[in-house]
């Protein structure tokens, strides 16, 4: 068994990783830590997020640098604010105290003026987000000619958000830099060329299966009609009471839309997404770090870079349209070798995209029945049950209050108490769940064949789902993203004109002078109705099937 000893770590780092209770590497940081402290080899790491890959950089470097020189000596590139400062906070804890160390981060979103004066007054490492970073560079704020180590951190997350061109310019102003390190957790074709054009003969490792989930996560699905989506999702939370998760949505208007009606529902969360303010977007994740928030809905992009520990659940509300972003959203969970688990809500047109997620990762997704309205009222009893025993007890003068609360009871059985305790806890999930159906997709085999009928379908034909009720009609309406419109406000525009709900809609297909919509056949006519023939900026509305009416062009 590898320790951190064997590494070839000084002994001030050894020191302080013992204090914080690490001896064992990861697979990651074992591989990578030997070929680092060299200090002269360009080096690329494949490994899911959460297996260590800050201490596997973050150790060679504090070994590598020279204390005595008070200037910049290795850059740290990531994609986000949060992941910047959680590195530079990893950092702070790895470094040892005989020998200080000054790590300094920059980012958008706060006062640069602030930043220039740290900078200025000395610092060995910097971690810097891209954009932040090229403004430093543009004010001649920071001098990078004496940076000899360059770390690309979440290198796929960096290209999948528009930063090549940053991360070239910034590689073009590292000239005397002795090695590149690239850490990644996918590897696509963009990430090669740039290894190729800045990297000489990169020693390569790959932790895993590129692309493969972390061994530690359970992924799950339940397969529900479009309609239960919502009503899933809150069995699902119901359910594990426990639950400390993010939950991912493709839009930030279902991540908003999905936010209100939970928080009007009594449940502790906040959306992330792009609207918000970096001081609104501080606030909500410093809540969510204290666990003064149980969920948290995010956005794919507003969601990159987040490193919160403990995180028990991710929850997919929709799987995402790049099979490769499954991995970074369950990647949230499932960390630093504690477990985790990834679920997903699947429909029947999703079926087949989960069959190629289940490829990607290269596992099998375990299939879980929707709980019933029962079996959460059970779970959520016994979960209050097991708090109630565990309370501590021990501070405040509760015996005072004994001989008042034996008279109070003196008359009732203790039967009666505990039911009446159990009464006043559970009254409205007892209520919410007395009558409810169940969600679950019956026939799933026959569901499989016809979401793979469905996916081929792109002729205006009906699109029926697993049991064959409930089928979506496909509308043709001229309009498109010509008009200034794009996908999210697209469907509130349709919404809003009908006055329908949200999941009676299956996909929109837009084009740039006109669209398709699939709408559950009975909810049809009512659009073409509240749509067709109406005014848009002058223009008039077309609105019919598009089996009989339009046509792609």
């Amino acid at each position: 068994m590898t320790t951190f000893d064997a590494l070839g770590i000084e002994e001030g780092l050894l020191h302080s990783i013992h204090a914080l209770g690490f001896t064992q590497p990861t697979p990651i940081q074992e591989k990578a830590i030997p070929v680092l402290l060299q200090g002269t080899k360009d080096f690329i790491g494949l490994a899911q997020t959460g297996t260590g890959k800050t201490a596997a950089f973050g150790l060679p470097l504090l070994q590598l640098i020279n204390k005595a020189e008070r200037f910049p000596q290795a850059l740290i590139i990531c994609p986000t604010r949060e992941l910047c400062l959680q590195i530079a906070k990893d950092l702070g804890t790895f470094k040892s105290k005989k020998e200080p160390v000054s790590v300094t981060a920059v980012y958008g979103g706060t006062s640069i003026t602030q930043q220039i004066r740290d900078l200025k007054r000395g610092t060995h490492i910097v971690v810097a987000t891209p954009g932040r970073l090229i403004d430093l560079i543009e004010r001649k704020a920071i001098n990078l000619e004496n940076i000899h180590y360059v770390v690309l951190d979440e290198a796929d997350e960096m290209l999948n958000m528009g930063f090549k061109d940053d991360i070239e310019f910034i590689l073009q102003n590292t000239p005397n830099r002795q090695s590149t390190w690239l850490f990644s957790a996918t590897m696509p074709p963009e990430i090669r060329q740039v290894s190729k054009k800045y990297m000489r003969q990169p020693f390569e490792i790959t932790i895993g299966k590129v692309n493969a989930g972390n061994a530690n996560i359970d992924h799950q699905y339940y397969a529900t009609q479009h309609v239960n989506r919502y009503e899933t999702l809150k069995r699902i939370i119901d359910f594990n009471p426990g639950l400390y998760g993010i939950i991912f949505t493709r839009t930030k208007a279902d991540a908003q839309a999905i936010t209100e009606s939970l928080i009007r529902e009594g449940y502790d969360i906040e959306a992330l997404h792009g609207d918000l303010t970096q001081q609104q977007r501080d606030k909500v994740m410093g809540r969510f770090r204290e666990k003064n928030l149980q969920l948290l809905i995010a956005t794919d992009v507003a969601a990159r870079g987040i490193d919160v520990q403990g995180i028990t659940h991710v929850i997919n509300y929709e799987l995402p349209d790049d099979t490769e972003v499954y991995t970074h959203r369950s990647g949230r969970t499932g960390r630093a070798g504690r477990s985790g688990i990834s679920i997903s809500i699947v429909t029947p047109k999703e079926t087949y995209r989960l069959r190629q997620i289940e490829k990607l990762v290269n596992t099998r997704f375990h299939k879980m029945d929707i709980p019933s309205g029962k079996d959460v009222c059970r779970k959520q009893f016994f979960h209050f049950i097991d708090k109630m025993l565990q309370a501590d007890i021990s501070h405040g003068e509760y015996e005072t209050y004994l001989p008042a609360l034996k008279e109070k009871f003196a008359a009732v059985e203790k039967e009666e108490i505990l039911q009446r305790v159990a009464a006043l806890e559970f009254d409205r999930f007892l209520k919410y769940y007395e009558n409810a159906a169940d969600l679950n997709l019956r026939e799933e085999r026959r569901g499989e064949r016809t979401e793979r009928t469905t996916h081929r379908d792109t002729q205006g034909r009906k699109f029926g789902n697993a049991n064959g009720s409930g089928s979506y009609q496909r509308l043709f309406v001229n309009l498109g993203t010509k008009d200034g419109f794009y996908k999210a406000s697209f469907l509130q525009f349709i919404l809003d004109m009908s006055d329908l709900r949200k999941d009676v809609l299956g996909r929109i297909d837009m084009k740039e002078m006109n669209s398709w919509v699939e709408v559950e056949a009975g909810a049809a006519r009512k659009m073409i109705k509240a749509i067709d023939g109406k005014n848009f900026k002058g223009r008039k509305i077309r609105m019919n099937d598009a089996e009989t009416g339009g046509r792609r062009k």
